[in-house]
C-alpha cells in the first residue's frame, strides 16, 4: 500500500541494552512511525530479548547468525532483505558494516547508510587489528556516511570525505526530559538500594575492556579509602562481569560495589548517584555521558573520546595517564557540586531527541527521494 510506512532495515549487532542499540531506540521511539518503521537485525547470541515495548511500536527483529559465522550471516541477512525489498539498510556496526553493507548490495537495497559509533584505543590489540584493517573498505558498498561526532566521523571515513560535507552527524540523542533532575526521585531510589546516607559513584556501560572497568576500580579503591562512606554503583552485562567481580573482591571491595546488571529504569538509578566516571579507552561519544549529564550529574570523564561530550560546565576531562589517584581526587571534589535542571544545556547542544530525530527524518526522505528520481 503507497501510505505504509518505509521499513528501515537496521542492523546492530547484539542486542545489550547499550550502544548503537540504546541510541538507534531512541531515534525510534521518537520517529514519526507512520512514516518510518524500524526492523532490527540481530545477532543470536545477544545478552538481551527484543524489548516488548518497541515490538508493540510496530518494531520487528529478525535474528542473524553470530558475527563470527561471517558467511552464514550474510547469506541470511540477504535472503531477508531480498525478500522484505527494503528501500534502506543503516548500519551501525562501524568498520564492521562493510559486512552486512555487501549483503545489502548483493540484494539489491539502493540506500545503504554506514553510521559510524566509534573509534580504536590502547588495550583491544585484535579488535583494533580487525578495524584498521578494514577501514579501507568503510565507503566501498555504502551510498552514505554518518557518525556520532565529528571525531567518529573523520576516523572512519577520513577528513576529506568529513571536510567535504560527506559524512552527517547524528548526535547520540535522548529524551532530556526523561532524565530531569528529580529530588523526590532520588531520595526514593537511594531509599530502595539502601544508600540514603553514602557517597555514590556510578558508572553504566556494557563489561568490557573499552569501558576498562579494571582502572574504575583502582579508582574507587582510592576513593574508598579517603571516603569509606562510599559505593560503587555498576550497571550493565558483559564478557568481563565475572572478572570485574573478582577484582573488586581481591581489591577488598566487594561489599562497596553494587553489580546492578541489566536495567530498564536507568533514567532513575542516575537520579541516586552523586557523581559519575567514565574512564573509557576509546569512544565514539557516549551515550550515558549524555544521559549522566542530563541527569545534571558532575562527570570525569577520560581523554580517550571527543571533547563534544562535556555538554554542562561540571563535567571535567581527566587523562588516564593521571592514574587513579587523580581520578579519585576529581571525583571527591565533586561532592559539594549542586545538582540542576540541565535538560536547556542538552537541548541547546543538539541532543534533544524531539529536535534531532527531524534531522534523521529529512535525512530518510532525501535518500528515497533520490532513489526514485535515479528509479531505483
Amino acid at each position: 500500500m503507497a501510505d505504509e510506512p518505509a521499513r528501515i532495515a537496521h542492523i546492530i549487532g547484539k542486542l545489550n541494552a547499550a550502544g548503537v542499540e540504546a541510541v538507534m531506540n531512541n531515534y525510534y521511539r521518537s520517529i514519526d512511525r507512520s512514516v518510518y518503521q524500524f526492523d532490527y537485525f540481530i545477532e543470536a547470541d545477544g545478552a538481551c530479548e527484543p524489548p516488548e515495548e518497541l515490538k508493540a511500536l510496530g518494531a520487528r527483529y529478525f535474528v542473524l547468525p553470530p558475527y563470527r559465522h561471517i558467511f552464514r550471516y550474510i547469506k541470511v541477512l540477504k535472503r531477508y532483505l531480498r525478500e522484505n525489498r527494503y528501500p534502506i539498510v543503516h548500519s551501525g556496526m562501524n568498520a564492521l558494516s562493510v559486512f552486512p553493507l555487501y549483503a545489502a548490495w548483493a540484494a539489491g537495497v539502493p540506500v545503504r547508510i554506514n553510521h559510524n559509533h566509534s573509534t580504536a584505543g590502547k588495550g583491544e590489540a585484535k579488535r583494533n587489528a580487525v578495524k584498521y584493517l578494514l577501514r579501507p573498505f568503510a565507503k566501498l558498498f555504502a551510498t552514505h556516511y554518518a557518525a556520532c561526532s565529528r571525531y567518529a566521523g573523520e576516523w572512519l571515513f577520513g577528513k576529506r570525505a568529513s571536510a567535504k560535507g560527506k559524512v552527517t552527524i547524528f548526535n547520540n540523542a535522548i529524551d532530556a526530559a526523561r532524565f530531569r533532575f528529580d529530588p523526590a526521585v532520588r531520595s526514593e531510589v537511594r531509599r530502595e538500594l539502601g544508600i540514603e546516607d553514602k557517597f555514590v559513584l556510578g558508572h553504566v556501560g556494557r563489561f568490557c575492556c573499552q569501558k576498562n572497568h579494571e582502572f574504575l576500580l583502582e579508582v574507587f579503591r582510592e576513593l574508598h579509602e579517603r571516603e569509606p562512606d562510599s559505593v560503587l554503583l555498576l550497571v550493565g552485562t558483559g564478557e568481563l562481569r565475572g572478572r570485574t567481580e573478582a577484582r573488586a573482591s581481591e581489591l577488598g571491595l566487594a561489599g562497596a560495589v553494587i553489580f546492578m546488571g541489566v536495567r530498564n529504569d536507568v533514567h532513575r538509578l542516575y537520579q541516586a548517584m552523586d557523581a559519575f566516571a567514565l574512564p573509557s579507552l576509546y569512544e565514539g561519544l557516549p551515550l550515558v555521558g549524555v544521559e549522566a549529564q542530563a541527569a545534571g550529574l558532575p562527570c570525569v570523564i577520560s581523554d580517550r573520546m571527543t571533547k563534544d561530550t562535556v555538554i554542562i560546565g561540571s563535567t571535567k576531562i581527566v587523562p588516564l595517564a593521571e592514574g587513579p589517584g587523580k581520578w579519585a581526587e576529581r571525583i571527591l571534589e565533586m561532592r559539594t557540586t549542586e545538582r540542576r535542571d540541565t535538560s536547556a544545556a542538552i537541548k541547546s547542544a543538539g541532543f534533544d531527541i524531539t529536535d534531532e530525530v527531524k534531522k534523521l527524518e529529512a535525512y530518510y526522505a532525501s535518500a528515497l527521494s533520490d532513489m526514485k528520481k535515479s528509479g531505483r
